[in-house]
């Protein structure tokens, strides 16, 4: 599988359900167990983001990132613009990204409900990157089809638009409903905002674990989402393990509509690689051969 691939999107076709399939991001969480299960069921071709949490601090994010890079992975580190105390700061993580070879970011606010120093948004962090003459390659930013619980809807677009300039890719929260997310898509797009979209969804994971962690790792909106559509709530409480591959079909059909600014898929994992890796490998078996065109 080729890594994610970032072409500016306009008048390209939707895409297939195959070219999600084939293009496939990981987001792990920086616990003590995660370099180990990377290493033990993920292939080097799957590029992966690394978050940050509040309690362990942007530092323990950086030691995973330059390990799992110096495996062979392609790694992309959380950097929570709330958490860094100022432009220095910043600095010295480019400076350390830098010397270990990383050449891709995720920035974002952050969930620190304090913030560390200076900066309250990621569109400061960007701008600082830029002052620095930045060494990376690709940077992500984030996306909120299903908007924002704590931002009006109009500060979150006039933010993309600020910050599109200075980023190569939208990763996306997790939105449970396809057309949702397809019609955000298309309408950014249509107010030029043309950066290639990976579609945040979770991967297969206990339903209650899926519920419980949502909202502290930044999914609140999410969880609210189900909370408002009771049948699919139901679902989630019911023991056994959230199967996405109806909301990736569902995304498919929708994203084949609308254009080509849907590139792939960033997959929430929890940590759960074994058997995101098994659902992937499946699906990638389902696709064989085809292009869907």
């Amino acid at each position: 599988m080729a890594i994610q691939q970032e072409v500016s999107g306009s008048g390209r076709r939707g895409s297939t359900l195959a070219d999600l399939v084939r293009n496939i991001g990981y987001e792990v969480m920086p616990f003590k167990k995660t370099e180990q299960d990377v290493l033990t069921h993920v292939p080097k071709d799957v590029p992966l983001t690394v978050t940050v949490t509040v309690a362990k601090g942007i530092d323990t994010t950086l030691d995973l990132a330059e390990r799992l890079h110096n495996h062979g992975y392609t790694v992309a580190p959380h950097l929570p613009a709330r958490q860094f105390v100022d432009a220095k700061h910043v600095e010295d993580v480019v400076a350390r990204l830098k010397e270990a070879g990383i050449r891709r970011v995720f920035c974002i606010g952050g969930d620190a409900p304090t913030p560390a120093g200076e900066f309250t948004e990621s569109y400061q962090l960007l701008r600082v990157l830029q002052e620095l003459n930045h060494p990376f390659e690709n940077i992500g930013i984030g996306g909120y089809p299903e908007g924002h619980a704590l931002i009006p809807q109009n500060a979150i677009d006039e933010a993309l638009r600020k910050k599109a300039p200075m980023a190569d890719r939208i990763l996306t929260q997790i939105c449970f409903d396809a057309n949702t997310t397809a019609t955000w898509a298309k309408r950014i797009a249509s107010e030029g905002v043309n950066l290639p979209i990976y579609v945040g969804m979770p991967g297969p994971v206990n339903r209650q674990k899926l519920i419980r962690i949502s909202a502290g790792i930044g999914l609140g909106q999410s969880a609210r989402f189900l909370q408002k559509q009771s049948n699919l709530l139901w679902r989630f409480l019911l023991p056994g393990v959230y199967n996405p591959t109806k909301l990736l079909k569902r995304l498919a059909s929708a994203s084949a509509k609308i254009g080509g600014n849907i590139r792939g898929l960033h997959i929430f994992t929890f940590n759960e690689l074994e058997g995101t890796e098994k659902w992937r490998q499946k699906l990638l078996a389902s696709v064989a051969g085809r292009d869907d065109r």
